[in-house]
This record gives C-alpha cells, structure tokens and sequence, in this order.
C-alpha cells in the first residue's frame, strides 16, 4: 500500500470485508487498519459499523476463536490469554465466554504435558534453584496460574 493512496468509502469497505473474512480480527485491529488507510474518524465508525451489522465483525467470535487458538497452538495459560486480550480491548464479558472454549480437562492435560517437556529440557541443570526458576518462569510467561506451577514445583527435587 502507497503512503499516499486514498480509499472512497465503499472502497474501504470492501477493503476491510476481505481483511475480516480472511481472519477474525477484533475492533481495535480494524480502526487501526483504516487509520492506516487514512480514513477519517467519521468514516472508520461508518465501516466498522457496516462490518459489524453484516457480520463480518464480531468480538465474541474473535475472542473465541483467540483463546482456542492462543491455548492450541502456543500452549498458552489462561493468565496470557486474558491479558492479551484485554491489550486487544475485549470486554470482561467477551473474555468470560471466550475462555469457556478451553475444556477443563484438555487444559490441565497441556499443563502437564508442557511442564514434563520443561523438566525434561532442564534436566541437565545441576543447580536445583536455577532449575526451579527456569522452570517457574517458563511456565508463568507462557500465562500458566501461580498454583499449577507452585504445586508443580513441589515435586522438583
């Protein structure tokens, strides 16, 4: 995109229509995207309101689709996934639903499959401090809850 390219509205819209299709986006990504675009303020609510009434933008989808995704693919805990999504602007509401989408179960099995697989990276540290942290911080970056990980570092000796 040209820095000094100008976009009609409708152009716009279409623009943001197949920005949205191709992957959930939240609403701060969309009015940033348009800034980017150089869109008045006038003409950003215009199309996020039009993208929202079509269905193309939906904060309950995305967030959704976030947390499945977050947790999946990157192992994360539900710690990262609330604050990245509260970076992302969701609402509380948006966020309660969207980690509803991790099961229980499937989330204490990754648990405890990413601190093994830690473990066993960390084996050859000696110093069983160094190795306790190691581990600790591993797993606090990744948005793992502080119980999982202190009752988990309880049986590191």
């Amino acid at each position: 995109m040209t820095a000094n390219k100008t976009y009609t509205v409708d152009e716009a819209i279409k623009r943001m229509e197949r920005y949205c299709a191709y992957q959930e986006r939240c609403h701060k990504e969309v009015q940033q995207k348009l800034h980017e675009m150089r869109m008045i303020p006038l003409a950003i609510d215009q199309i996020v309101d039009h993208l929202i009434r079509n269905n193309f933008l939906n904060e309950t989808r995305f967030a959704q689709a976030f947390a499945r995704g977050k947790f999946r693919a990157k192992k994360w805990g539900r710690n990262r996934i609330v604050n990245e999504l509260k970076m992302r602007q969701i609402s509380t509401f948006n966020i309660k639903i969207a980690l509803k989408e991790i099961p229980d179960s499937d989330y204490y099995k990754t648990f405890e499959a990413l601190a093994e697989k830690r473990l066993h990276q960390l084996s050859s540290e000696k110093n069983l401090q160094k190795k306790r942290k190691k581990f600790a911080d591993y797993l606090f970056y990744r948005g793992w809850e502080s119980e999982l990980v202190y009752s988990k570092l309880n049986e590191i000796s």
